[in-house]
Formats: C-alpha cells, sequence, structure tokens
C-alpha cells in the first residue's frame, strides 16, 4: 500500500522546482529587457546642477528618449542629453539646449545670443548672458549646445562644440517631482 504523503511531498518538490525554474527565467528575461530599453530606448535621469534653470531644476526627473536620433536630426530649441567633449573636463553626461546647427555662425553680444545674423528671443532663460562670444561658425556634424541658465552653465560657449556621436537622447519628460510633472 503507498503512503499518501509521501506521493503530496513528490509532487510539492516537482511543483518547487518548476516553480523556481519559472521564476528564474522570469526574472532573467525581465533583466535583459530592462537592460535593452535602458540601453536603446529610454533611461531616467536626474539634475545635478542649476544650469538648466529655470527650466529644470536641481533633482528633476527625467525620461531621456534614446530611438528618435536614430531616425531624425536633432532640431533648435529641444533638450538634449550627451557625453561632453574632452575638452570639457568630465565624464559625466550633461544636458543642455540645442542652440546652434551644423552651419549655423553664432554670436553672442549685448546679452543675446545671434544665429546667423538674427537676435533670438529666449523666454526660457534665467537671465541673458552676461558675456562675449565673437562669431563663430558651427562645424557640420557637430552642435552647439547652452544651459538655460546661460551665466551659471559650462556649455559650448566655454568648451566648443558637440559632436553628434556624443549625443545620447532627448529629455521628453519630467517625472519627478510631483508638481511638475509633464513633458518638455
Amino acid at each position: 500500500m503507498s503512503n499518501p504523503n509521501s506521493r503530496k511531498e513528490i509532487d510539492d518538490s516537482a511543483s518547487g522546482k518548476i516553480f523556481s525554474r519559472e521564476n528564474i527565467q522570469t526574472v532573467v528575461v525581465a533583466v535583459l529587457l530592462a537592460l535593452f530599453i535602458r540601453t536603446f530606448v529610454a533611461e531616467a535621469r536626474f539634475i545635478p546642477s542649476g544650469s538648466m534653470e529655470p527650466t529644470l531644476m536641481i533633482d528633476d526627473r527625467l525620461i531621456v528618449e534614446k530611438l528618435t536620433y536614430d531616425f531624425l536630426k536633432p532640431t533648435r530649441g529641444q533638450i538634449i542629453v550627451f557625453m561632453p567633449p574632452p575638452n570639457a573636463h568630465s565624464d559625466q553626461a550633461f544636458i543642455k539646449r540645442l542652440i546652434g546647427m551644423p552651419g549655423d555662425t553664432l554670436e553672442i553680444a549685448n546679452g543675446q545670443v545671434i544665429i546667423n545674423g538674427v537676435p533670438q528671443k529666449e523666454p526660457y532663460i534665467a537671465a541673458p548672458p552676461d558675456y562675449y562670444m565673437p562669431k563663430t561658425k558651427v562645424p557640420e556634424g557637430n552642435y552647439f549646445m547652452m544651459g538655460d541658465n546661460r551665466n551659471n552653465s559650462q556649455d559650448s560657449h566655454i568648451w566648443g562644440f558637440l559632436p553628434r556621436e556624443n549625443i545620447i537622447g532627448q529629455a521628453v519628460f519630467r517625472f519627478w517631482p510631483l508638481n511638475r510633472i509633464g513633458t518638455l
């Protein structure tokens, strides 16, 4: 006569092994999917400095979308996350507004950014720039980046042009703090 308790123990042991294997497979797939999304699609970033105030504040949390620039060129005014060029002396990603496109001639004079001879209206800046930058042409394959807090930003007016290949993605959505949630 067979023991009903030993049969139940065998069933529990087999279902436990199946349950464990399924859990491990699920966790592995979830980790791989998360790594894929973070590497190629989107990732969360935070704002470590006041260089983009008043648009972005210290400790704001953002979603950076990475796919668009694989198919479309960046456009003036977009807020972009990128690895700075070596002469910026930083190994941390920067976030700035795209101001100058390849081929543009830029100048900063009398508190204004002048692009191709046209003074720009920039309602998003903290204050007009209090420095001068002579006319310079943005080379092909490069961009000119500036923080919205023009007088407190390590940006292209200091370290020069941003090569296209340094761009990580576009900041598209602020998810923290809760009272400032929304698209950028």
